[in-house]
Protein backbone atom coordinates (compact mmCIF):
# COMPACT_ATOMS: atom_id res chain seq x y z
CA UNK A 1 0.00 0.00 0.00
CA UNK A 2 1.43 3.39 -1.04
CA UNK A 3 1.80 5.71 1.99
CA UNK A 4 -0.22 8.94 1.96
CA UNK A 5 1.85 11.99 0.96
CA UNK A 6 2.85 14.47 3.62
CA UNK A 7 0.70 17.61 3.03
CA UNK A 8 3.61 19.86 4.00
CA UNK A 9 5.86 18.19 1.42
CA UNK A 10 3.16 18.50 -1.26
CA UNK A 11 2.82 22.22 -0.42
CA UNK A 12 6.59 22.72 -0.71
CA UNK A 13 6.68 20.99 -4.09
CA UNK A 14 3.75 23.14 -5.25
CA UNK A 15 5.69 26.30 -4.29
CA UNK A 16 8.81 25.03 -6.05
CA UNK A 17 7.10 23.82 -9.25
CA UNK A 18 4.57 26.61 -9.61
CA UNK A 19 0.96 26.76 -10.75
CA UNK A 20 1.50 24.34 -13.64
CA UNK A 21 1.93 21.53 -11.11
CA UNK A 22 -1.38 22.16 -9.30
CA UNK A 23 -3.48 19.58 -11.14
CA UNK A 24 -0.82 16.88 -10.96
CA UNK A 25 -0.21 17.38 -7.25
CA UNK A 26 -3.93 17.33 -6.47
CA UNK A 27 -4.04 13.82 -7.87
CA UNK A 28 -2.22 12.73 -4.72
CA UNK A 29 -5.52 13.16 -2.94
CA UNK A 30 -4.55 15.71 -0.32
CA UNK A 31 -8.09 17.05 -0.24
CA UNK A 32 -9.03 20.72 -0.70
CA UNK A 33 -6.55 23.29 -1.91
CA UNK A 34 -2.85 22.58 -1.67
CA UNK A 35 -1.90 26.08 -0.51
CA UNK A 36 -3.26 27.81 2.55
CA UNK A 37 -3.68 31.59 2.63
CA UNK A 38 -0.13 32.33 3.71
CA UNK A 39 1.39 29.93 1.18
CA UNK A 40 -0.79 31.46 -1.55
CA UNK A 41 0.77 34.87 -0.88
CA UNK A 42 4.24 33.32 -1.02
CA UNK A 43 3.31 31.60 -4.27
CA UNK A 44 2.13 34.84 -5.87
CA UNK A 45 5.34 36.62 -4.85
CA UNK A 46 7.46 33.84 -6.38
CA UNK A 47 5.27 33.48 -9.47
CA UNK A 48 5.69 37.15 -10.28
CA UNK A 49 9.36 36.46 -10.99
CA UNK A 50 9.71 32.76 -11.79
CA UNK A 51 6.41 31.35 -13.08
CA UNK A 52 5.97 32.06 -16.79
CA UNK A 53 2.31 31.00 -16.59
CA UNK A 54 1.47 33.48 -13.82
CA UNK A 55 -0.33 36.74 -14.42
CA UNK A 56 -2.12 38.70 -11.73
CA UNK A 57 -5.69 39.82 -12.19
CA UNK A 58 -4.73 43.46 -12.77
CA UNK A 59 -2.19 42.44 -15.43
CA UNK A 60 -4.67 40.13 -17.14
CA UNK A 61 -7.13 42.93 -18.01
CA UNK A 62 -6.73 44.17 -21.54
CA UNK A 63 -4.52 41.28 -22.72
CA UNK A 64 -5.68 39.22 -25.67
CA UNK A 65 -4.93 35.72 -24.57
CA UNK A 66 -1.23 36.21 -23.79
CA UNK A 67 -0.12 35.07 -20.38
CA UNK A 68 3.08 36.41 -18.91
CA UNK A 69 4.84 36.83 -15.61
CA UNK A 70 5.52 40.23 -14.15
CA UNK A 71 4.67 42.78 -11.55
CA UNK A 72 3.69 45.48 -13.97
CA UNK A 73 4.49 49.18 -13.55
CA UNK A 74 2.31 49.85 -10.53
CA UNK A 75 4.27 51.21 -7.57
CA UNK A 76 1.65 50.10 -4.99
CA UNK A 77 1.87 46.56 -6.37
CA UNK A 78 5.69 46.63 -6.16
CA UNK A 79 5.52 47.92 -2.59
CA UNK A 80 3.17 45.08 -1.63
CA UNK A 81 5.43 42.55 -3.38
CA UNK A 82 8.50 43.83 -1.53
CA UNK A 83 6.61 43.61 1.75
CA UNK A 84 5.46 40.06 0.99
CA UNK A 85 8.90 38.66 0.20
CA UNK A 86 10.41 40.27 3.30
CA UNK A 87 7.61 38.84 5.45
CA UNK A 88 7.72 35.27 4.22
CA UNK A 89 11.36 34.64 3.27
CA UNK A 90 14.68 34.84 5.18
CA UNK A 91 17.08 37.70 4.35
CA UNK A 92 19.45 35.68 2.15
CA UNK A 93 16.53 34.48 -0.01
CA UNK A 94 15.12 38.03 -0.17
CA UNK A 95 18.43 39.20 -1.67
CA UNK A 96 18.30 36.53 -4.38
CA UNK A 97 14.65 37.28 -5.26
CA UNK A 98 15.30 41.05 -5.44
CA UNK A 99 18.27 40.53 -7.77
CA UNK A 100 16.27 38.16 -9.97
CA UNK A 101 13.42 40.66 -10.11
CA UNK A 102 15.71 43.29 -11.59
CA UNK A 103 17.54 40.93 -13.95
CA UNK A 104 14.55 38.87 -15.17
CA UNK A 105 11.82 41.51 -15.20
CA UNK A 106 13.72 44.76 -15.58
CA UNK A 107 12.14 46.22 -12.46
CA UNK A 108 14.31 49.30 -12.41
CA UNK A 109 11.49 51.27 -10.82
CA UNK A 110 12.69 49.64 -7.60
CA UNK A 111 15.57 52.07 -7.84
CA UNK A 112 13.68 55.13 -9.05
CA UNK A 113 11.12 55.67 -6.30
CA UNK A 114 12.36 56.64 -2.81
CA UNK A 115 9.44 54.91 -1.06
CA UNK A 116 10.20 51.67 -2.91
CA UNK A 117 13.96 51.87 -2.51
CA UNK A 118 13.55 52.36 1.24
CA UNK A 119 11.88 48.92 1.38
CA UNK A 120 14.65 47.11 -0.49
CA UNK A 121 16.91 44.92 1.65
CA UNK A 122 20.45 46.38 1.46
CA UNK A 123 22.88 43.80 0.07
CA UNK A 124 25.97 43.71 -2.10
CA UNK A 125 24.06 42.68 -5.25
CA UNK A 126 21.78 45.68 -4.89
CA UNK A 127 24.79 47.98 -4.44
CA UNK A 128 26.30 46.55 -7.64
CA UNK A 129 23.03 47.28 -9.46
CA UNK A 130 22.96 50.84 -8.14
CA UNK A 131 26.57 51.37 -9.22
CA UNK A 132 25.81 50.07 -12.72
CA UNK A 133 22.70 52.29 -13.07
CA UNK A 134 23.89 55.33 -11.15
CA UNK A 135 23.65 57.57 -14.21
CA UNK A 136 19.93 56.75 -14.54
CA UNK A 137 18.91 57.29 -10.91
CA UNK A 138 16.75 60.42 -10.65
CA UNK A 139 17.67 63.22 -8.28
CA UNK A 140 14.76 62.48 -5.90
CA UNK A 141 16.08 58.95 -5.33
CA UNK A 142 19.80 59.66 -4.96
CA UNK A 143 19.75 60.17 -1.20
CA UNK A 144 17.78 56.95 -0.66
CA UNK A 145 20.24 55.12 -2.91
CA UNK A 146 23.17 56.58 -0.99
CA UNK A 147 21.69 55.46 2.34
CA UNK A 148 21.24 51.93 0.98
CA UNK A 149 24.87 51.82 -0.16
CA UNK A 150 26.01 53.27 3.18
CA UNK A 151 24.15 50.52 5.06
CA UNK A 152 26.02 47.86 3.09
CA UNK A 153 29.37 49.63 3.48
CA UNK A 154 28.86 49.96 7.24
CA UNK A 155 27.97 46.28 7.53
CA UNK A 156 31.08 45.16 5.61
CA UNK A 157 33.33 47.50 7.59
CA UNK A 158 31.88 46.12 10.83
CA UNK A 159 32.43 42.59 9.56
CA UNK A 160 36.03 43.03 8.40
CA UNK A 161 37.62 46.05 10.06
CA UNK A 162 38.53 44.56 13.43
CA UNK A 163 40.10 41.42 11.95
CA UNK A 164 42.07 43.38 9.34
CA UNK A 165 43.31 45.80 12.01
CA UNK A 166 44.35 42.86 14.16
CA UNK A 167 46.09 41.15 11.24
CA UNK A 168 48.15 44.20 10.31
CA UNK A 169 48.98 45.05 13.93
CA UNK A 170 49.98 41.46 14.63
CA UNK A 171 52.20 41.26 11.57
CA UNK A 172 53.99 44.59 11.97
CA UNK A 173 54.32 45.04 15.72
CA UNK A 174 55.20 41.57 16.94
CA UNK A 175 58.66 41.75 15.42
CA UNK A 176 59.94 44.11 18.11
CA UNK A 177 59.99 43.90 21.88
CA UNK A 178 59.20 46.58 24.42
CA UNK A 179 60.62 47.25 27.90
CA UNK A 180 57.12 48.31 29.02
CA UNK A 181 55.28 45.47 30.78
CA UNK A 182 51.79 44.53 29.62
CA UNK A 183 50.17 41.17 30.29
CA UNK A 184 48.22 41.31 27.01
CA UNK A 185 51.50 41.98 25.19
CA UNK A 186 53.46 39.17 26.88
CA UNK A 187 55.52 37.19 24.36
CA UNK A 188 55.21 33.72 25.87
CA UNK A 189 57.28 31.90 23.24
CA UNK A 190 60.31 34.19 23.50
CA UNK A 191 60.09 34.38 27.29
CA UNK A 192 60.07 30.59 27.66
CA UNK A 193 62.73 29.96 25.03
CA UNK A 194 65.21 32.44 26.46
CA UNK A 195 64.72 31.31 30.06
CA UNK A 196 64.87 27.53 29.69
CA UNK A 197 68.19 27.42 31.55
CA UNK A 198 66.38 28.81 34.59
CA UNK A 199 64.02 25.83 34.86
CA UNK A 200 63.87 24.59 38.48
CA UNK A 201 63.93 20.79 38.22
CA UNK A 202 63.06 20.29 41.87
CA UNK A 203 59.96 22.47 41.86
CA UNK A 204 59.16 21.86 38.18
CA UNK A 205 58.90 25.60 37.60
CA UNK A 206 60.33 27.97 35.03
CA UNK A 207 61.64 31.03 36.85
CA UNK A 208 62.30 33.64 34.15
CA UNK A 209 65.21 35.99 34.57
CA UNK A 210 63.77 38.33 31.94
CA UNK A 211 60.22 38.65 30.60
CA UNK A 212 59.65 39.82 27.00
CA UNK A 213 56.73 41.96 25.82
CA UNK A 214 55.60 42.86 22.30
CA UNK A 215 55.99 46.48 21.30
CA UNK A 216 52.56 47.86 20.45
CA UNK A 217 53.81 51.18 19.18
CA UNK A 218 53.13 51.82 15.50
CA UNK A 219 55.58 53.34 13.10
CA UNK A 220 53.93 55.49 10.43
CA UNK A 221 53.78 54.03 6.90
CA UNK A 222 55.77 50.86 7.48
CA UNK A 223 54.31 49.18 4.40
CA UNK A 224 52.81 50.30 1.11
CA UNK A 225 49.64 48.45 0.14
CA UNK A 226 48.37 48.86 -3.42
CA UNK A 227 44.95 47.57 -4.47
CA UNK A 228 44.59 47.52 -8.27
CA UNK A 229 40.93 46.75 -9.00
CA UNK A 230 39.39 45.55 -12.26
CA UNK A 231 36.10 47.41 -12.89
CA UNK A 232 34.73 44.98 -15.49
CA UNK A 233 31.08 44.06 -14.93
CA UNK A 234 31.81 40.44 -13.99
CA UNK A 235 33.91 41.66 -11.06
CA UNK A 236 31.13 43.76 -9.43
CA UNK A 237 31.08 42.01 -6.05
CA UNK A 238 34.88 41.94 -5.88
CA UNK A 239 35.07 45.65 -6.74
CA UNK A 240 32.80 46.52 -3.82
CA UNK A 241 34.63 44.37 -1.28
CA UNK A 242 38.09 45.44 -2.49
CA UNK A 243 37.18 49.14 -2.39
CA UNK A 244 35.86 48.90 1.17
CA UNK A 245 38.92 46.88 2.23
CA UNK A 246 41.00 49.70 0.76
CA UNK A 247 39.18 52.23 2.93
CA UNK A 248 39.92 50.09 6.02
CA UNK A 249 43.61 49.94 5.09
CA UNK A 250 43.62 53.71 4.55
CA UNK A 251 42.54 54.20 8.17
CA UNK A 252 45.70 52.45 9.48
CA UNK A 253 48.67 54.76 10.18
CA UNK A 254 51.15 51.92 9.56
CA UNK A 255 50.08 51.55 5.92
CA UNK A 256 50.51 53.82 2.94
CA UNK A 257 47.44 52.75 0.96
CA UNK A 258 46.76 53.29 -2.72
CA UNK A 259 43.46 52.24 -4.32
CA UNK A 260 43.32 52.22 -8.11
CA UNK A 261 40.42 51.14 -10.35
CA UNK A 262 40.68 50.48 -14.08
CA UNK A 263 38.93 49.49 -17.26
CA UNK A 264 40.62 50.91 -20.37
CA UNK A 265 41.42 53.97 -18.26
CA UNK A 266 42.93 54.25 -14.78
CA UNK A 267 41.27 56.09 -11.88
CA UNK A 268 43.10 56.76 -8.61
CA UNK A 269 40.55 56.50 -5.79
CA UNK A 270 43.03 56.76 -2.91
CA UNK A 271 41.85 60.14 -1.63
CA UNK A 272 38.13 59.30 -1.84
CA UNK A 273 38.82 55.93 -0.27
CA UNK A 274 40.41 57.51 2.79
CA UNK A 275 37.55 59.97 3.34
CA UNK A 276 34.25 58.50 2.14
CA UNK A 277 34.00 54.94 0.79
CA UNK A 278 30.37 55.53 -0.23
CA UNK A 279 31.33 58.38 -2.56
CA UNK A 280 34.21 56.22 -3.77
CA UNK A 281 31.83 53.42 -4.79
CA UNK A 282 29.63 55.85 -6.70
CA UNK A 283 32.80 56.98 -8.47
CA UNK A 284 33.42 53.51 -9.87
CA UNK A 285 32.17 52.77 -13.37
CA UNK A 286 31.37 49.07 -13.78
CA UNK A 287 31.76 47.53 -17.23
CA UNK A 288 33.80 48.55 -20.25
CA UNK A 289 37.06 47.16 -21.57
CA UNK A 290 40.13 46.09 -19.63
CA UNK A 291 43.72 47.34 -19.78
CA UNK A 292 45.47 45.67 -16.87
CA UNK A 293 48.92 46.54 -18.19
CA UNK A 294 48.13 50.28 -18.13
CA UNK A 295 46.94 50.09 -14.52
CA UNK A 296 50.03 48.17 -13.37
CA UNK A 297 52.27 50.72 -15.11
CA UNK A 298 50.44 53.47 -13.19
CA UNK A 299 50.80 51.64 -9.87
CA UNK A 300 54.55 51.10 -10.29
CA UNK A 301 55.24 54.73 -9.34
CA UNK A 302 54.10 54.00 -5.76
CA UNK A 303 56.66 51.23 -5.18
CA UNK A 304 59.50 52.98 -3.35
CA UNK A 305 60.64 50.01 -1.25
CA UNK A 306 59.75 46.72 -3.02
CA UNK A 307 60.31 44.48 0.00
CA UNK A 308 57.92 46.64 2.01
CA UNK A 309 55.19 46.70 -0.65
CA UNK A 310 52.11 44.49 -1.00
CA UNK A 311 50.48 44.58 -4.45
CA UNK A 312 46.98 43.08 -4.73
CA UNK A 313 45.65 42.80 -8.26
CA UNK A 314 41.91 42.06 -8.12
CA UNK A 315 41.09 40.84 -11.62
CA UNK A 316 39.88 37.91 -13.70
CA UNK A 317 43.00 38.51 -15.88
CA UNK A 318 41.14 38.92 -19.18
CA UNK A 319 43.52 41.47 -20.70
CA UNK A 320 42.36 43.73 -23.51
CA UNK A 321 45.68 45.59 -23.64
CA UNK A 322 49.21 44.25 -23.93
CA UNK A 323 49.19 40.81 -22.32
CA UNK A 324 52.93 40.18 -22.80
CA UNK A 325 53.83 43.51 -21.20
CA UNK A 326 51.37 42.90 -18.36
CA UNK A 327 52.98 39.54 -17.54
CA UNK A 328 56.46 41.06 -17.68
CA UNK A 329 55.52 43.88 -15.30
CA UNK A 330 53.99 41.49 -12.75
CA UNK A 331 56.91 39.07 -12.91
CA UNK A 332 59.46 41.90 -12.61
CA UNK A 333 57.54 43.29 -9.64
CA UNK A 334 57.55 39.89 -7.95
CA UNK A 335 61.26 39.31 -8.61
CA UNK A 336 62.09 42.73 -7.17
CA UNK A 337 60.65 41.61 -3.84
CA UNK A 338 57.11 43.02 -3.97
CA UNK A 339 54.57 40.73 -2.32
CA UNK A 340 52.45 40.22 -5.44
CA UNK A 341 49.07 38.47 -5.34
CA UNK A 342 46.32 38.16 -7.94
CA UNK A 343 42.86 37.73 -6.44
CA UNK A 344 40.67 36.29 -9.18
CA UNK A 345 37.73 37.15 -6.94
CA UNK A 346 37.19 38.75 -3.55
CA UNK A 347 33.63 37.70 -2.86
CA UNK A 348 31.34 35.23 -1.16
CA UNK A 349 30.19 33.75 -4.46
CA UNK A 350 33.32 31.79 -5.43
CA UNK A 351 35.56 32.30 -8.45
CA UNK A 352 34.05 33.54 -11.72
CA UNK A 353 35.40 32.80 -15.17
CA UNK A 354 39.03 33.91 -15.54
CA UNK A 355 41.88 33.62 -18.03
CA UNK A 356 43.33 30.28 -17.01
CA UNK A 357 46.39 30.54 -19.28
CA UNK A 358 47.50 33.85 -17.75
CA UNK A 359 46.75 32.68 -14.20
CA UNK A 360 48.75 29.49 -14.74
CA UNK A 361 51.70 31.42 -16.18
CA UNK A 362 51.77 33.76 -13.19
CA UNK A 363 51.46 30.86 -10.73
CA UNK A 364 54.43 29.15 -12.39
CA UNK A 365 56.46 32.31 -11.76
CA UNK A 366 55.57 32.28 -8.06
CA UNK A 367 52.68 34.76 -8.15
CA UNK A 368 49.65 33.10 -6.52
CA UNK A 369 46.35 33.50 -8.37
CA UNK A 370 43.22 32.42 -6.52
CA UNK A 371 39.80 33.47 -5.31
CA UNK A 372 39.46 34.50 -1.70
CA UNK A 373 36.41 35.12 0.46
CA UNK A 374 36.47 38.42 2.40
CA UNK A 375 36.49 36.58 5.72
CA UNK A 376 39.77 34.85 4.83
CA UNK A 377 41.47 38.05 3.69
CA UNK A 378 42.82 39.09 7.14
CA UNK A 379 44.77 35.83 7.42
CA UNK A 380 46.15 36.33 3.92
CA UNK A 381 47.24 39.91 4.68
CA UNK A 382 48.88 38.92 7.97
CA UNK A 383 50.75 36.05 6.31
CA UNK A 384 51.94 38.27 3.45
CA UNK A 385 53.25 40.97 5.78
CA UNK A 386 54.98 38.34 7.94
CA UNK A 387 56.73 36.89 4.90
CA UNK A 388 54.95 33.54 4.81
CA UNK A 389 54.97 31.43 1.64
CA UNK A 390 52.06 32.89 -0.35
CA UNK A 391 51.73 29.84 -2.60
CA UNK A 392 51.19 27.63 0.44
CA UNK A 393 48.70 30.15 1.86
CA UNK A 394 46.77 30.24 -1.42
CA UNK A 395 46.35 26.46 -1.26
CA UNK A 396 44.77 26.80 2.18
CA UNK A 397 42.78 30.00 1.78
CA UNK A 398 41.80 29.93 -1.88
CA UNK A 399 38.38 28.82 -3.11
CA UNK A 400 39.66 28.32 -6.64
CA UNK A 401 43.02 28.58 -8.39
CA UNK A 402 44.75 27.50 -11.59
CA UNK A 403 46.07 23.95 -11.61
Amino acid sequence: MTPSPNPEQVKRWRLILGAASEEKLQSYGTGGGILDEEAAIMDEALAAIYDETFVSASDARGQSGSRRAGLGPSSPKLAKWLGDIRTFFPPDIVSVIQSDAIERKGLKQLLFEPELLSQVKPDIQMVATLMALKGQIPEKTKESARQLVKAVVDEIVKRLSQELQRAVTGALNRRRHSPLPSFTGLDWNTTIRKNLRHFDQERKLLIPEKVYFFDRARRSKEWTVILDIDQSGSMAGSVIYASIVGSIFASMPALDTRVVAFDTEVVDLSEQCAHDPVDMLFGIQLGGGTDINKSIAYCEQFIAEPKKTLFLLVSDLYEGGNRTEMLRRLIDMHQAGVKTICLLALSDQGVPSYDEAVAKRLAQQGIPCFGCSPDKLPELIEGALKGHDLAVMSDRLGNGKPT
